[in-house]
């Protein structure tokens, strides 16, 4: 990538292709066990594909340091550690969900049934923490050992507001938990392996995390609006969380409809469409995608106090990314 060349997806993955490359082999090494069951269930995730843009973020944030090869071996181990994290947490929310499809394949539990795959997300979360402990640095184990509360607490609460109406507050907590706080977290990693500071430790958690709001309010957005087809799972799936905007004004009548939905979890009694109604008469999506756009430029914001770079122009480019996709 040069340092006047338009950055795009093929630029930014070029930048980290052999990076990238060698965390899908440390992935598929790291969840191998002996017992078929797990090593089956890690390699159906695996193989299942996925953005990668946490451990790119990691990567990305290490690359705005000075390289050493100690350092490029330890991003590369926790760039897979990150992701068995993230794959853990879609097996228990797959499970919570009651999912049939993720990424366009059958969900896991629906292969190998809920109780194997409670213990095999159980089994990665630990192999996680076993990986981590070989970089011999207790600040990073514990910044593990805290986001992975945080996300286990995150799923407990979106448990509990299961099939009723969240207020703005309540929407953005959980979010921060389900997926903010992971990108954050691979953030400051990134920094940390590069020998950081703590104020620029801290603009690092706060590019991640403004991201990671970001990412996920466009996820429940497209959750809404996007086929199944394209999007590799069932609509419906995040309604509960996706359409803030609309409850607030709409009426009684129509509140109730939208519940309906929640309860169900899926469109049967209420039509897809008449939701989608409802989203263009109150400017749902619209709302919901100026609020991601505030949080993809403060993610800007943080990242352009550093100083220009490959691994800077890339990371000012993520949010655009985000706010753009469609699946």
């Amino acid at each position: 990538m040069s340092s006047t060349g338009v950055v795009n997806a093929k630029a930014v993955f070029d930048l980290l292709h052999d990076e990238l490359e060698a965390i899908e082999q440390e992935f598929g090494r790291e969840t191998q066990s002996e017992v078929r069951g797990i090593a089956e269930i890690g390699e159906y995730l695996r193989a299942g594909g996925g953005k990668r843009i946490r451990p790119m973020l990691l990567l990305l944030a290490s690359r705005l340091f000075a390289a050493n090869g100690r350092m490029r071996a330890s991003a590369i181990r926790l760039g897979a550690v990150v992701e068995i994290i993230h794959t853990a947490t879609l097996v228990h929310d797959d499970i919570i969900d009651e999912a049939q499809t993720r990424r366009g394949r059958p969900s896991a539990n629906t292969q190998w049934g809920n109780s194997k795959c409670v213990l095999a997300g159980d089994w990665l979360y630990m192999q996680a923490f076993k990986v981590t402990l070989q970089e011999r640095n207790f600040r990073i184990l514990d910044l593990l050992i805290d986001l992975t509360q945080q996300m286990v607490e995150g799923e407990v609460l979106q448990i509990e507001r299961l099939g009723r109406c969240v207020s703005l507050d309540e929407y953005l907590d959980l979010i921060f938990r389900k997926t903010a706080c992971l990108f954050s977290v691979c953030m400051r990693l990134g920094g940390i392996l590069g020998g950081t500071t703590p104020k620029k430790e801290e603009l690092l958690a706060e590019y991640g995390r403004n991201l990671g709001m970001a990412f996920q309010i466009v996820d429940d957005v497209l959750d809404l609006t996007a086929s199944e087809k394209i999007l590799g799972k069932p609509v419906a799936s995040d309604l509960r969380e996706a359409i803030i905007a609309v409850l607030e004004k709409c009426t009684p009548g129509q509140r109730a409809l939208i519940e309906t939905v929640m309860r169900e979890g899926v469109f049967r009694s209420v039509r897809h469409e008449q939701v989608l109604e409802l989203l263009e008469q109150y400017s749902g999506v619209e709302t919901a995608m100026l609020k991601a756009r505030e949080y993809a430029a403060r993610a800007q914001q943080a990242i352009a106090k550093f100083p220009p770079s490959e691994a800077q122009r890339a990371l000012l480019w993520v949010p655009e990314f985000v706010i753009a996709r469609s699946s």
